[in-house]
């Protein structure tokens, strides 16, 4: 079989000499399957080097992810430690807080608000354990330190309410203690008689309760309530004469009587210092003065107890 051949002529626009290539029919056969396989390599060539370079901008991204998060971590734990500082210095104003109310402060552990146990998490069960340890790490001590935090702010929250409300409490209870001279412009050197459970009575000639003290004042002196309350009695009493009875909540009782004229009525809400009556010698009286009573839960105390003129106003 006569092996045919191809001339191929290559001529140059210049000077250059004519060349000429001989091939044979058999290499020409196989020369498209070697110039697919050339391209196909070359492409393949191409993608790797494409790919090598996706993948290196990969780990980059990942990289300056990984810086940003890291320092993100960092800023949230500074921010934690600058209020936790805040929070210390909350809990310093609620002990003082507490006293002021009347309450016990709360123990420096129980403010640790510590937490454990079976089913607490670690830096171990994050997934970025497995690739980034350290940012793990930092993580989860964020987190806890931000769970702390939140369980402080909880309990302090909920000690300083506690402390508004027995202070609350404490004010009206406050405002419900008797606490000055029922009479304007007296004082208590003006007693004509204390408080005594066996007593000569003045007119009886016998030893009777004088369940109150006797202040000696001018007739139509105004008559003040010693407490805030509610009139629960206003008008004439068997020896007494003309009296007025306030209900100032809380136990607490007083009672003004020998008054000349009654101001309130039955019912009628009144202020500490506010005037009630006026000074007289109604009932059994042997001079114009004020017979005044402080009872608390049912029972009769010494107003002197509760005198304190010029402390609560």
């Amino acid at each position: 079989m006569t092996n045919h051949r191809w001339t191929f002529v290559c001529v140059a626009e210049d000077e250059h000499p004519v060349r000429q290539f001989s091939v044979s029919a058999r290499a020409l056969r196989w020369a498209p399957s070697l110039s697919a396989a050339a391209v196909t390599v070359l492409a393949a060539l191409g993608m790797i080097v494409f790919l090598h370079g996706s993948a290196r901008l990969e780990v980059e991204k990942i990289r300056a992810q990984k810086v940003a998060l890291s320092r993100e971590v960092e800023s949230i734990r500074t921010r934690v430690g600058q209020m936790e500082g805040s929070i210390d210095e909350f809990i310093e104003s609620d002990e003082q807080f507490r006293i002021i109310a009347g309450l016990n402060p709360i123990d420096a552990e129980i403010f640790e608000v510590g937490v454990g146990g079976p089913g607490m998490t670690t830096p171990v069960s994050d997934p970025l354990w497995e690739t980034t340890p350290g940012t793990a790490a930092a993580i989860f001590t964020a987190t806890y330190d931000l769970s702390a935090l939140e369980r402080r702010a909880t309990l302090l929250s909920e000690s300083m309410a506690e402390a508004m409300e027995s202070l609350v409490t404490n004010y009206a209870r406050l405002e419900a203690t008797p606490s000055i001279v029922p009479t304007a412009g007296q004082g208590i050197e003006r007693v004509s008689s204390g408080f005594s459970q066996a007593r000569l009575h003045p007119l009886y000639y016998e030893e009777l309760p004088h369940v109150g003290i006797d202040l000696s004042a001018v007739e139509g002196t105004p008559i003040l309530a010693a407490a805030k309350g509610i009139v629960s009695y206003a008008g004439w009493k068997s020896g007494y004469g003309y009296t007025v009875e306030v209900d100032h909540g809380f136990g607490y009782m007083t009672r003004y009587a020998h008054a000349s004229k009654l101001l309130v009525v039955r019912g009628q809400a009144v202020a500490r210092n506010e005037v009630v009556g006026q000074v007289g010698r109604t009932g059994t009286a042997t001079a114009s003065h004020l017979h005044y009573e402080v009872w608390v839960n049912g029972e009769a105390k010494d107003p002197f107890d509760y005198i304190l003129n010029g402390v609560i106003p």
